[in-house]
């Protein structure tokens, strides 16, 4: 890596094609790139941190427009290999009334994610390290790529953080939760769902037995987004605060809104805010996102949302 990184993340980038109306009735789709940990990454270059993205992307003639496309998004590419694997591509189109997501994922480019992608000299000049259970569900080789990972953060004092980031549209609640007992004790910030993860995965549906569950395993910063309370819920040293979910009367597209908030998170907790605090400015960068359609194009950058913190 040629500049200094802070954060690296494992993901996989997914080529997105998006139509203004429904799929049935559209005759145009537009052109771009999205996936979970893309989103999160974004979101912390857009606010001025400095990301690597690890990753392996087909040689299909979008390598280089996926790969372009983060370069221009100031996000370091050097990890990033390429073979010829296809590809994965979702298809999304959204109306006033309705949104449709179509995933095409099977023996993608980052299946073939393994250890052999990592070098522990990089992982140790780091701040943090996150990837989800998503990356995990690539394959078993990006699975064990995940843990690997993890395992040498931790054993040189390199901050961990993951998100089950739990999707019932390709994967399932068994496997997700096997994904997330194998990696819990090598993470020091987990993000979750109270209704997709921590209800669906572990059945328990209190934020304070969540909290306590977890804390219990070892995790030192737990983050809760809880739609019932309409905010989220930062569990850090015993006690527990709570973080409302920012101007949503105006949210128009919530389309990797909790994505965005991991990467707004990320970047304010290597940046020296506190646990409570980064979740402050975690959800304004969330919510100006939710602003606008699309999953990218509407994450803010770090003027906008220091005029609103």
């Amino acid at each position: 890596m040629d500049q200094k990184v802070d954060i690296a993340i494992i993901g996989e980038c997914l080529i997105e094609l998006s139509a203004n109306g429904s799929l049935a009735d559209t005759s145009t789709l537009n052109k771009f790139f999205g996936g979970d940990t893309v989103s999160t990454a974004v979101a912390i270059a857009r606010l001025g941190g400095n990301v690597t993205y690890l990753t392996k992307v087909g040689n299909d003639g979008f390598s280089e427009f996926i790969i372009s496309s983060l370069q221009k998004e100031n996000i370091d590419t050097s990890l990033i290999k390429t073979n010829d694997e296809q590809n994965g591509m979702y298809i999304v189109s959204q109306t006033q009334d309705s949104k449709e997501v179509l995933y095409y994922k099977r023996k993608t480019a980052a299946t073939k994610l393994s250890i052999e992608d990592i070098d522990e000299d990089t992982i140790k000049k780091l701040k943090l390290i996150y990837s989800t259970g998503v990356v995990q569900s690539l394959s078993a080789s990006s699975r064990e790529l995940v843990k690997e990972s993890f395992r040498i953060a931790k054993a040189n004092d390199v901050m961990t953080a993951y998100d089950p980031n739990y999707t019932s549209c390709f994967m399932n609640s068994e496997d997700t939760k096997e994904y997330f007992e194998e990696i819990i004790e090598l993470s020091d910030i987990v993000f979750l769902s109270l209704k997709s993860d921590a209800v669906r995965l572990y059945e328990i549906e209190s934020i304070d037995k969540a909290m306590n569950y977890f804390w219990d395993k070892g995790i030192k910063i737990v983050v809760i987004k809880s739609h019932i309370d309409n905010g989220y819920y930062t569990g850090y040293n015993g006690e527990i605060s709570f973080t409302e979910f920012y101007n949503t009367q105006k949210a128009i597209d919530t389309t990797a809104s909790g994505d965005v908030f991991n990467g707004g998170f990320l970047y304010a907790i290597t940046n020296g805010y506190t646990p409570s605090g980064a979740a402050k400015f975690a959800s304004v960068v969330s919510g100006l996102q939710t602003q606008n359609y699309g999953a990218i194009q509407a994450i803010p950058y770090k003027e906008a949302v220091l005029e609103k913190v």
